[in-house]
């Protein structure tokens, strides 16, 4: 028979592998609808199972520090963490998505990052991924391998790169499924940094189905902010992982495509391909 202690640790994992799918915080109403209880009520959970509050957690996946906040409840970190990864890829190919690298590494440009990076051949083009610690950092989508990884470079130019076919081979099988308009086995794990905003924008984003869209209007509104549409779009052209966070499912609000950085003709014939998928 359960207990209280037991119903009160469940509250808390399913509140922490929601922010850690989420990549960050989530609003009280949205903690309150996951767990069945007040955010009040969470919130004496959390002190009680964390130390900290719900919001302060989230702020801790974000920051990629969550896991150090749960190193003394270790039940609690293996049912919020995915552990026991035999190898790299086993890895990739089974952890969820965080926002991961810490702002202040990403600000020195990925001081003592260790990057790997693939690229994958597509009808699309070539897509060129590149994967942290945690997972993907980056996805590009062109047909140049070099002036992708170039772009990428720039950003982080005080990361080590280095090309890492096999131990990507399950991730580049991912990406290769959601170039062709379908969707993998498991989630793509994700290493970005973003402010908060963006990575509400990012998390809203992967909840749109395959072979649905929404306008920018509709994802200001969702991540609650209805006023913020012109900096909804701005997080979208900032989406430093196609396909895998789907801004090309997002278009203006009278229908038309509005602006997609790899290109109108790429995100016609992913949405294309998408519905497809969907009505089959």
């Amino acid at each position: 028979m359960a207990t209280v202690a037991d119903a009160r640790r469940e509250r808390v994992v399913v509140a922490c592998r929601a922010m850690v799918a989420a990549g960050g915080p989530l609003t009280a109403g949205e903690l309150e609808g996951l767990t069945a209880v007040s955010a009040r009520q969470l919130a004496r959970d959390f002190a009680v199972v964390v130390g900290v509050a719900p919001r302060a957690f989230g702020h801790a996946v974000r920051t990629g520090r969550a896991r150090d906040l749960l190193r003394e409840h270790g039940q609690v970190t293996d049912a919020v963490f995915a552990a026991g990864f035999g190898s790299t890829r086993a890895f990739y190919e089974t952890a969820g998505p965080t926002l991961g690298m810490e702002p202040r590494r990403y600000a020195r440009g990925g001081a003592g990052q260790a990057l790997r990076w693939t690229a994958v051949d597509t009808d699309l083009g070539t897509v060129v991924a590149v994967a942290g610690d945690l997972g993907l950092t980056a996805v590009r989508i062109g047909d140049d391998v070099e002036a992708l990884l170039a772009q990428v470079r720039a950003e982080l130019p005080a990361a080590s790169f280095e090309r890492d076919d096999d131990s990507l081979a399950g991730l580049a099988d991912g990406l290769r499924t959601l170039a062709a308009g379908g969707s993998p086995d498991r989630d793509l794990p994700l290493d970005l940094h973003g402010t908060a905003f963006q990575a509400r924008v990012w998390a809203a984003l992967r909840r749109i189905p395959a072979g649905q869209t929404r306008s920018y209007t509709e994802v200001a509104a969702e991540i609650g902010a209805p006023t913020a549409v012109r900096a909804v779009a701005s997080a979208c052209a900032r989406n430093p992982v196609a396909l895998v966070v789907p801004c090309h499912r997002v278009i203006r609000g009278d229908g038309s495509m509005g602006g997609y950085r790899w290109g109108l003709a790429v995100k016609e014939r992913l949405l294309a391909r998408e519905r497809e998928r969907a009505a089959s």
